[in-house]
């Protein structure tokens, strides 16, 4: 086998198309929408590189027309779940032991074709699946995946890399980056493509094999980054695309002798009971089990008496309603200084108003749908409650229909009590909680935010005063794994912004970073030693 040091393409974040009116990447984008609503698809699930139909069908609907059925799908059980892992174990020899710049160019080369052949097919089936609009999509399914692959095979290569920095004359220290012993579990969520293609690839990247689960209503985004793959020339078995229900899958993986590990982007709960399982059965795995996983948010903005309003109001709509607010690190709390609130009502009320809701297709539309009926009837529950309390007043929304999809309106509650159970509890959707709070107040806001939720993504002060902003930044280190100064909470970029918090939001393995990826392979330090003693005694022993 030829071997060399080699260097990998520098990454560069993929630039974001604005798909304004006229441009090229407009009009492909419409045609890749009106050529993906003009078929129904029949979706398999894939298995050692084949794809596997079943009889027993789900159905995909866009959110913002749930009439419209672009899909079926085939469901699978746990027989499916077995075949995966093993069709994995069975890939697994040969995908370990193939050098590592030859999975490198796989995902380099998939990487491209999202870039140029599959950008406006991945973007349409983001946009009609999961009901993004298509600037949220674009830097989704497009650059953020991108960038993902890209930045991935970098980290991967420097962390090939990485040496003990000493050898002493007559030995040579070295290091070697192992892939785990078994396989992966990828456990992705709807709201992110990119996070949904992340979690299997930079698994498989380190030289493991994956058994991929999406949620079922990513599936038909899902399906395109398998062809993707597949076209950029994953071997068969490496990835393995299943859909079978949450409890099949986990009755079959957590209990399999070569369970190496889960990635997991979903909710607290579900995580925490993945968690509990696999406590519950260490003693059935070959090796411990690594359990990386983003979850929940309940994300803040703090606004200061020193802001500049407008930056504040820009950075609350766009923070707490791009993508309805279905972003794990979306603003869902907002606190705001009681010396500015009157302006920044003023403003963030007319920027509301303004907002039109509805189809993705329509360009115009800044708010789509949300994901599912459970999501909006969740949703209607708290918007319901919030107009029979008396602590509560709604400044923006508060409507909702789901005759043609399941639409609510940008929300915004003002409560009187910073406790208030939309300040609590993650909602996922276009629901904004504001307090307003004493300016000189500020001190104790800070032990409010710090200690009201379990969670700890992402969070922002807004201010211009430095010693605030310092202030803030000391006292809600712990609150938030990602934390803005004069921006919104949203937003994290590959390379530029690692993303994950701790608490009850996840590992804090930072996604999109090279920590994440050495979570994925297990390090073996070699010592060689050219000239070896040959006397077991050492010169202290002898005479004087």
């Amino acid at each position: 086998m030829l071997k060399g040091f080699f260097n990998v393409p520098a990454p560069v974040n993929e630039p974001v198309y604005n798909y304004a009116p006229g441009s090229q990447e407009r009009k492909l984008l419409k045609e890749a929408l009106a050529d993906a609503r003009s078929k129904v698809l029949d979706i398999p699930m894939y298995i050692n590189g084949k794809e596997v139909f079943t009889e027993d069908k789900g159905k995909v609907n866009p959110p913002h027309d749930h009439q419209h059925l672009l899909a079926t799908y085939s469901k699978g059980t746990k027989k499916h779940v077995e075949q995966a892992i093993d069709a994995a174990l069975a890939a697994k020899a040969d995908w370990e032991n193939l050098a590592w710049e030859q999975r490198a160019a796989i995902f380099l080369k998939a990487a491209d074709l999202i870039a140029g052949p599959y950008r406006y097919k991945l973007n349409a089936a983001t946009m009609l699946g999961q009901s993004k609009n298509a600037y949220q999509a674009e830097i989704d399914s497009a650059c953020e995946i991108i960038d993902f692959l890209r930045f991935n095979v970098s980290y991967m290569a420097e962390i090939y890399k990485q040496q003990p920095p000493v050898s002493p004359n007559g030995s040579w220290n070295r290091v070697e980056q192992r892939p785990l012993e078994g396989f992966v579990f990828a456990l992705t969520p709807f709201n992110f493509t990119a996070i949904a293609g992340n979690l299997p690839s930079c698994v498989a990247m380190m030289g493991n094999v994956v058994v991929w689960k999406p949620a079922n209503t990513q599936i038909y985004a899902a399906n395109v980054l398998m062809e993707i793959f597949r076209e950029a020339g994953l071997p068969d078995g490496v990835i393995n695309l299943i859909f079978v229900s949450g409890p099949d899958a986990g009755d079959v993986i957590f209990n399999h002798a070569d369970f190496a590990g889960i990635h997991f982007t979903g909710s607290t709960g579900v995580f925490q009971d993945i968690w509990k399982t696999i406590g519950n059965n260490i003693h059935k795995y070959k090796t411990y089990p690594r359990i990386v996983g983003e979850t929940g948010g309940k994300d803040f903005i703090l606004v200061h008496g020193s802001a500049d309003i407008e930056a504040a109001n820009t950075a609350i709509v766009r923070g707490a309603f791009e993508y309805q607010g279905q972003k794990c690190s979306a603003a869902s709390r907002v606190y705001i200084a009681k010396s500015i609130w009157p302006q920044l009502k003023e403003l963030m009320v007319s920027d509301l108003a303004s907002l039109k809701m509805g189809p993705t297709e329509d360009f115009s539309n800044f708010i789509n749908a949300v994901i599912d009926e459970k999501s909006f009837n969740n949703l209607a529950k708290y918007i319901d409650a919030a107009k029979k309390d008396s602590g509560v007043e709604i400044i923006a929304g508060g409507n909702y229909d789901k005759s043609k999809g399941y639409f609510i309106e940008p929300t915004v509650l003002v409560v009187n009590d910073p406790k208030y159970t939309t300040m609590c509890e993650e909602l996922f959707g276009p629901v904004l909680t504001v307090y307003v709070y004493d300016d000189k107040d500020f001190d104790q806001i800070l032990d409010i935010i710090d200690t009201t939720s379990i969670y700890a993504l992402t969070g922002a002060i807004i201010a211009q005063d430095r010693y605030v902003i310092a202030q803030a930044t000391q006292a809600l280190r712990n609150a938030a794994g990602n934390f803005y100064v004069n921006d919104k909470c949203t937003g994290a970029v590959v390379g530029q912004q690692p993303f994950g918090g701790a608490r009850g939001s996840g590992t804090n393995d930072k996604a999109g970073s090279m920590i994440n990826l050495l979570r994925w392979v297990s390090p073996r330090t070699i010592k060689e030693t050219f000239n070896p003693p040959k006397d077991y005694r050492y010169p202290f022993l002898s005479e004087e």
